[in-house]
């Protein structure tokens, strides 16, 4: 779908990107929570894809030559009031479900980390539904990417440090995690061990470390965006199986935090189950927009 620009936007509209940009800025915050999927049940996907798509390196390089002509059209394709309304609405709630989430990890860690590890396994098989691929294929990527996983989930946390090149970093693999379907780049973050030092970061509107992981997201986003639209459009059910066996991997960074908070009691059990409820009714929306779009076509 071609999407045109609109110069303006009214009052009413703005409202209503705003609050989409709440939805998915509140997923975002949570592991397993995709607000890639958030902004496609509420009917932005496209739009905020080919928003991404027109942001290109070479836009700064017209401003530096002093285009200043060719640099105005190059924002103005980017879809500019879209993504900055969009973007407040995502860092309001930011601000105010971090808080939240901070609470709840310092009160109930057990019950906060079994509703993560019941989210990331409920989107591990969502995503495995869509793998279109022969069975030994599948198994085979699934294997690789829960190696991989594995690997990872068995650092300790904090092993990496918090410096601001590793936050940097983290960024820049995170907030790409938005164009891939079912990632959550929150969990990302969670297993890379920066997770709770972000969501803290943001409590007390650190900026260094803010700043420094949205520019990582951004050169994350020119430049690997492309690479990864293109893996997606060629080696889907590769790419789906892959991811599919990371997420099932790195679940062991959740149950060693469970155990550390210990075990899994009743309602550490309770809240797993919570999280797989949570991703059903979420798939469950998505799958009814997706029908509801085909329809009218």
């Amino acid at each position: 779908m071609i999407y045109s620009v609109k110069p303006d936007i009214s009052l009413r509209e703005a409202a209503g990107i705003f609050l989409r940009g709440l939805i998915m800025g509140g997923s975002d915050i949570v592991p397993g929570v995709s607000g890639g999927t958030m902004a496609f049940i509420t009917g932005i996907y496209g739009r905020l894809v080919h928003a991404i798509a027109a942001v290109r390196p070479h836009t700064a390089i017209r401003l530096l030559r002093g285009d200043i002509q060719g640099f105005k059209d190059d924002v103005q394709a980017a879809d500019p009031l879209f993504l900055i309304i969009l973007l407040a609405g995502i860092g309001t709630a930011a601000l105010v479900v971090s808080r939240g989430i901070l609470y709840i990890l310092e009160t109930w860690p057990g019950q906060a980390f079994g509703l993560f590890l019941g989210i990331i396994v409920a989107s591990a098989v969502a995503i495995a539904i869509q793998i279109e691929s022969t069975r030994k294929n599948a198994i085979i990527f699934i294997g690789v990417g829960f190696g991989v996983g594995y690997l990872i989930g068995s650092i300790p946390p904090g092993s990496f440090g918090h410096s601001l090149p590793m936050i940097f970093g983290t960024g820049m693999i995170a907030l790409c995690a938005m164009i891939l379907p079912g990632i959550s780049g929150a969990y990302l973050t969670l297993i890379l061990g920066q997770y709770e030092y972000l969501l803290q970061a943001i409590r007390e509107i650190s900026l260094p470390e803010i700043v420094t992981f949205i520019a990582g997201g951004a050169v994350g986003i020119l430049l690997f965006s492309r690479a990864l639209r293109y893996l997606l459009d060629h080696y889907t059910a590769i790419l789906l199986a892959f991811l599919t066996g990371l997420m099932l991997g790195s679940t062991r960074t959740l149950f060693d935090r469970i155990g550390e908070a210990g075990g899994f009691t009743p309602e550490v059990l309770i809240a797993c189950t919570t999280g797989v409820i949570l991703i059903a009714a979420v798939e469950q929306m998505r799958w009814k927009k997706r029908d509801s779009i085909i329809h009218k076509k």
